[in-house]
């Protein structure tokens, strides 16, 4: 039992580092920030690290080598992705192709609780759901928690904006900050949101099938999440790509807040699946 709960703990520890990871490689991938880079590099190393552990103590415990189950099977792919990243990482520098691998990578890894796991008791899995539940919910909040903030810079933009244009000059605007600060920090809070988002979704399917054999595709919360990430995933892509400024894409931001508003308390009291309790 004691090596059951070491690998539980070991599984939990892979999915919260591994999502930190994939965080700071979408991070650098749109702003092209080394040190990020360097800090997701050496995160994705520990993954790796403990993902080697995870079959080490697995193969004592049940005496054969850890790749007989879906479970490890799943689990060993992953690894696999994983080790082919830090190659890349190391001699390559491909990284936009790393980005992009570990996210099926930590989808693989995260999915694979979905699977039978063989050899697992049911106290165990239990843990493990209610695990997947608390990680699930935390980063979905850290994600409202940095799209609000963006909401709040978009907002001192558009205020911002309108003093100027009405020469409304004093002290107020200089504590308000400088427009393009302002923008910069709407962008910067979203593009940490979005990948937040994204991962929390991604446990919150794991955490639904393992615990009810189902996941609510239609059910309204899960909808309206998806627009969420659909919404600012267009916000991010306005910026990034088509290079867009201004006071335009400070209102898009504040509509795309009022969304997550609607998703946060209109679908919670419609929802079936998502019942406050």
């Amino acid at each position: 039992m004691l090596k059951d709960m070491a690998l539980n703990f070991l599984y939990i520890s892979i999915i919260v580092i591994y999502s930190l990871s994939v965080l700071g490689y979408f991070i650098d991938f749109i702003q092209n920030n080394q040190k990020v880079n360097r800090i997701s590099f050496w995160l994705l190393s520990i993954v790796w690290f403990l993902q080697l552990l995870f079959f080490i103590v697995r193969a004592f415990e049940y005496n054969r080598l850890p790749i007989m189950t879906i479970f490890e099977g799943m689990f060993f792919y992953a690894w696999i992705l994983v080790t082919f990243s830090l190659v890349v990482a190391r001699f390559y520098k491909g990284d936009f192709l790393i980005l992009f691998v570990n996210v099926i990578g930590f989808a693989i890894t995260a999915a694979g609780g979905l699977a039978p796991a063989g050899d697992v008791s049911p106290r165990l899995a239990d843990l493990l759901i209610l695990e997947m539940l608390i990680i699930h919910v935390s980063l979905l909040l850290l994600s409202y928690g940095t799209f609000t903030l963006s909401f709040a810079f978009s907002l001192l933009y558009y205020i911002q904006h309108h003093m100027l244009k009405r020469k409304m000059w004093g002290k107020r605007m200089g504590r308000i900050g400088n427009l393009s600060k302002l923008e910069r920090f709407s962008f910067l809070t979203a593009m940490v949101g979005l990948p937040l988002m994204f991962l929390g979704i991604v446990l919150g399917v794991v955490w639904a099938w393992l615990g009810f054999n189902a996941v609510p595709w239609l059910d309204i919360k899960v909808v309206s999440t998806f627009g969420v990430l659909l919404v600012y995933g267009i916000y991010l892509f306005q910026w990034s790509v088509k290079k867009k400024r201004g006071y335009g894409m400070a209102l898009f931001n504040i509509a795309a807040f009022l969304v997550l508003l609607i998703n946060y308390f209109l679908s919670s009291s419609f929802s079936d699946f998502h019942i406050w309790q």
